[in-house]
């Protein structure tokens, strides 16, 4: 049953006239617990909560179905002006961005020139920018990008554990000392190319923690499985992996008791923090991870 939601869920993701039908109706049906506001203001506003429990954060601006130049660049000023945002209120935030929402189906030179005006911003700002990792066909390109823009600017970006290449590219990638976050991966892809198995893809992130960590990269371990947690502290652990060269990611709204947790063990604990109103697809993707979250928005639709 729960395979059933989850590729339900993943199926009403990519509907794009649904998506147009939440932008209209802004943050309601639950949407608010995964989403920080429609606003960087309402966003920033999160951040400095988050921030007063020892949380740092890493902010995105949410954008579905860029398909022309005109939105692109908007997602582009917006994105400059999160970095704006950041620096002038003294946050502790990072950025993250989907190369989709630059331009990236359009065309090469409008997301490198969109990508190289956010970079500068970055890089005038002290902010730290990490590209988000999509949809397989997306995988060579986002990563061939990254090292273009990593011969001049520093950034990371993300792995995901259930595709069958991930330990490849951390190999190809460890020569550029790539700051990197590791997932296991959202979206639904082909046994061809992605493990099938919930336990075959927990090993390869496991195998692909150890491989990051003892290449002495920094290693963002963006997951809410305890399994995994407790794998990792173990192997930090064992190997005196410094506590400046890891941290833990976590998402806005999804295990804040467990988030508070690790920061007060002393672990560094990111939480990734949406904003914008083009919320559905993100807010889709995560009743897919976990359908029990539903529960939660039918409580939300019955009090209305």
């Amino acid at each position: 049953m729960e395979f059933l939601f989850r590729h339900f869920f993943l199926f009403l993701s990519k509907n794009k006239w649904l998506t147009n039908a939440a932008k209209r109706y802004g943050l309601r049906f639950g949407a608010s617990r995964f989403v920080a506001g429609e606003t960087i203001g309402q966003a920033a506003q999160v951040i400095k909560e988050l921030n007063q429990k020892n949380l740092d954060v890493t902010i995105d601006y949410l954008g579905e179905f860029v398909d022309n130049e005109i939105e692109a660049n908007e997602m582009a000023e917006q994105s400059i002006k999160a970095i704006e945002t950041i620096a002038g209120e003294q946050l502790q935030s990072q950025l993250s961005l989907k190369l989709t929402s630059m331009g990236l189906d359009l065309s090469d030179e409008i997301v490198c020139t969109n990508m190289k005006k956010i970079m500068e911003a970055a890089k005038q700002h002290g902010v730290f920018v990490t590209i988000d990792m999509e949809d397989y066909a997306r995988c060579g390109k986002t990563l061939q990008l990254f090292k273009e823009l990593k011969k001049e600017y520093d950034l990371g970006t993300v792995i995901q554990a259930y595709l069958y290449r991930s330990s490849k590219d951390l190999e190809d990638l460890s020569a550029y000392h790539p700051n990197l976050r590791l997932v296991k991966g959202a979206y639904r892809e082909s046994p061809h190319i992605a493990f099938p198995n919930k336990k075959d893809t927990d090993e390869n992130f496991k195998k692909l923690i150890k491989m990051h960590m003892q290449n002495g990269h920094y290693t963002a371990v963006a997951t809410h499985d305890d399994a995994i947690i407790e794998f990792t502290k173990q192997f930090v652990k064992e190997n005196s992996i410094p506590s400046d060269r890891f941290e833990f990611q976590m998402l806005y709204g999804i295990r804040p008791e467990r988030q508070a947790e690790l920061a007060e063990e002393g672990y560094k604990m990111r939480i990734y923090v949406p904003y914008g109103k083009d919320w559905y697809g993100y807010f889709m993707r995560r009743l897919a991870e976990r359908p029990a979250n539903a529960a939660f928005i039918l409580k939300s639709l019955f009090k209305k």
